[in-house]
């Protein structure tokens, strides 16, 4: 069988069409602020059994100069605030890049559902206390990857990396008490705008925008798809 061409590949990728269904989302299941929709998406994204890991979320980080963009897991939301928190290692690319430029941008696929929630927000670091609860929550595998993986720098191959990670595991066998990397701990990623996307018939999709206003209330406008 030939290679596929350049020309098969492109009328393939422009076959790939797909009819978004009837359900819709108005202007009353939407409500008068983000939180609650936000609250009852996610919940339903994770009973989807078509949804892998509902909490999984496209971060995406400017820090001046470059733009760059990862998958991370939502680890905790706060519906009072919408603070949506997460964690990695502060010695990482996306943690630079966050700390020169606070202002992220978070995307939720929720393909089998026909549904997209992007939330542009402006992060902060969680206090060590919660990161420190957090990591003991962790399976000692990844408590022990967290030490040996000095996150984002070149590895000369592949063994360098198990090499740390088992000296790690005989630091701090399984069973005992693995604490918490000065290099590890948690964001809180605090939203001043939501919106969401549900796919519709026709291409006619519904989009409705909230965005927070001075006094802490929430702005609603429906979008054009």
């Amino acid at each position: 069988m030939s290679e596929p061409t350049a020309s098969d590949i492109n009328q393939a990728i422009r076959a790939m069409r797909r009819s978004y269904g009837e359900v819709g989302l108005t202007e009353a299941i939407a409500g008068q602020e983000p939180l609650s929709l936000f609250s009852l998406w996610l919940t339903e994204a994770a009973r989807n059994p078509y949804i892998v890991e509902a909490n999984a979320m496209v971060l995406s980080t400017f820090d001046g100069q470059n733009l760059s963009t990862r998958t991370v897991l939502l680890k905790g939301f706060d519906s009072k605030s919408g603070g949506c928190t997460f964690f990695t290692n502060y010695h990482s690319r996306k943690a630079q890049s966050m700390d020169a430029n606070p202002e992220v941008s978070l995307l939720f696929p929720w393909f089998p559902m026909e549904r997209q929630v992007i939330i542009n927000a402006r992060v902060e670091k969680v206090t060590r206390e919660e990161s420190e609860e957090y990591f003991a929550s962790r399976p000692w595998e990844s408590r022990i990857g967290a030490w040996a993986s000095d996150q984002s720098t070149e590895l000369k191959d592949r063994s360098e990396l198990e090499k740390k990670w088992s000296q790690y595991a005989e630091q701090y066998p399984k069973g005992s008490e693995v604490p918490l990397p000065e290099k590890w701990g948690g964001y809180r990623a605090v939203p001043h705008s939501f919106e969401f996307w549900q796919g519709r018939y026709s291409r006619l999709h519904d989009r409705i925008r909230f965005t927070q206003v001075s006094d802490g209330t929430w702005s609603r406008q429906r979008l054009a798809p």
